[in-house]
């Protein structure tokens, strides 16, 4: 098996890097079917973003997820050696700069800069008749990971009532998972479904559906039809690309029905989103090299047209920091801005932290960036390997309090935030910036200098970074006049989900 370690890793690094055919067809037929301005300007941004990771090899979303590896392999192979030819891929990609280091000890909260720990990769194993070994890898991110979900049925499901225990009720509880993840999912999205199974295996079965192309057909007639239908459904409610409103919401359905227990009737949805990471390869069973691609994922034969993207319309607003008041008063929901000058990074810990401390650098007028980069050292600098936004909700809790100790100007995330930050960028003359989710390369290129970073014993996602951006483009989509964007997009989604209460023949 001298060449296992090797096909894992160029299995890991082209996951990483290049979205597979099937998806870039779904991300095209997004593309033409979008009529919003807003999120054809983001799914743009998403074709050049898609296109840049192929051209330099570096990750399509700076969050890189869970490595999930499912292998098939004949009886008698060692899956000791195979467990740690993984391992071993893993952390020589985390190393290149291919992977970010997203495993954390979840007691003392240490990061593991090799991606390494308990339960860290994911490694399932199944046997099978053929003399090689199948691998397929799945690199699923934590925004919409946390917008996966389950449902016990039956039960009362908002803005659609009872689900009962039929298809109708699976139904509800399947279009209510798409309302519910907005664009903190960073939809478009696609969607795991598995009918039935115990609790944890309902999660396991549903991840697993992500794994079937997603021009293929259900080889169940019912549960084709439900696909279909959930699709079609969908993109009614009026989400669009990152919540920004628009035509297409999702982009796949994938449905599997498992036995269950009487007492028993789960709805397990597995949320992705339009970064859907994911590849296989199968290998010689003796040296363990590849032998063929599990997946189409030519970037030259089904390459996404590029548009003129975000930072070419001719109509934004340039804005540079520090920022001042007077500037950031006069932003209106809607309006798209470049951004240049120095940026912070700011994630989870650093919330925290700064609830009973003093930052290290002053913020006042400063732009704060909800982001966890990719980062490595290249002639002891650090550079910038991918950089895209975070799910901004998760700050919730802290960053109302944060904006007016420290005179924050600007938030930039995704997803949106909750009436408490509303409230404190309009007391304060502050304001919430949507950057596209997952466009970690077209990103990472609007960053033209590291300057520093503070923090970096949190680990590299969580540590402050001192950024230098040159006409970063973003969207404002919360100002300081109590305009929420993300309000109205999820208002107006529940108004049409609620329509939807009635099931349609499956």
């Amino acid at each position: 098996m001298e060449s296992l370690k090797d096909s894992i890793l160029e299995l890991v690094v082209e996951t990483s890097t290049n979205l597979p055919c099937d998806v870039r067809r779904a991300l095209g037929r997004a593309i033409e079917r979008e009529t919003e301005p807003r999120s054809c300007v983001a799914l743009r941004m998403i074709a050049d973003n898609v296109e840049m990771a192929a051209d330099r090899r570096g990750p399509i979303c700076q969050d890189t997820g869970t490595p999930t590896f499912e292998v098939r392999a004949p009886a008698g192979l060692d899956e000791l050696l195979m467990s740690e030819a993984i391992g071993e891929a893993v952390a020589e990609a985390t190393g290149q700069g291919k992977l970010r280091p997203n495993s954390v000890d979840p007691v003392s909260g240490a990061a593991n800069p090799e991606n390494r720990g308990p339960g860290m990769p994911v490694v399932h194993f199944e046997q099978w008749l053929s003399d090689d070994i199948e691998v397929r890898l799945l690199l699923k991110g934590g925004g919409c990971e946390n917008q996966s979900a389950q449902y016990s049925l039956p039960c009362e499901v908002p803005y659609l009532g009872r689900a009962d225990r039929s298809l109708a009720g699976v139904r509800k509880c399947i279009l209510h998972a798409v309302h519910n993840a907005q664009g903190q999912g960073c939809s478009v999205g696609i969607l795991g479904v598995a009918i039935g199974a115990d609790r944890a295996e309902g999660y396991r079965h549903a991840k697993q559906q992500l794994f079937r192309p997603l021009d293929d057909v259900n080889p169940d007639p019912t549960l084709a039809g439900l696909e279909r239908e959930i699709v079609d459904e969908a993109n009614t409610l009026g989400i669009g690309t990152m919540g920004l409103g628009g035509a297409v919401t999702l982009i796949g359905c994938k449905v599997a029905a498992f036995s269950r227990v009487p007492a028993s009737f789960f709805v397990t949805v597995a949320y992705e989103c339009w970064a859907l990471r994911r590849l296989g390869v199968v290998l010689d069973g003796r040296s363990g090299a590849i032998k063929r691609w599990v997946y189409a994922h030519d970037a030259s034969a089904q390459r996404l047209a590029r548009g003129a993207g975000l930072y070419a319309t001719g109509h934004e607003v340039r804005l540079h920091t520090p920022l001042a008041e007077e500037q950031v008063r006069r932003l209106r929901v809607g309006d798209v801005a470049l951004l240049n000058g120095l940026v912070y990074t700011g994630r989870d810990v650093l919330h925290h932290y700064l609830l009973t401390h003093e930052p290290r650098v002053d913020l006042r007028g400063a732009a704060l960036y909800h982001c966890g980069p990719v980062m490595v050292k290249e002639g002891g600098r650090w550079v910038v390997t991918a950089a895209g936004p975070t799910t901004s909700i998760r700050e919730e809790p802290c960053q109302a309090e944060v904006i007016r100790n420290f005179g924050i100007r600007a938030v930039i995330g995704k997803g949106g935030m909750g009436r408490k930050t509303l409230e404190a960028l309009r007391e304060c003359g502050a304001v919430y910036l949507t950057a596209i989710g997952g466009a970690a390369q077209l990103y990472a290129s609007c960053i033209e200098k590291v300057e520093g970073v503070d923090f970096l014993a949190f680990g590299i996602p969580e540590a402050m970074w001192h950024l230098r951006v040159r006409d970063f483009p973003v969207v404002v989509t919360m100002d300081s006049h109590g305009g929420s964007l993300h309000e109205d997009v999820e208002e107006a989604s529940a108004r049409a989900l609620a329509k939807l209460g009635d099931p349609i023949a499956v």
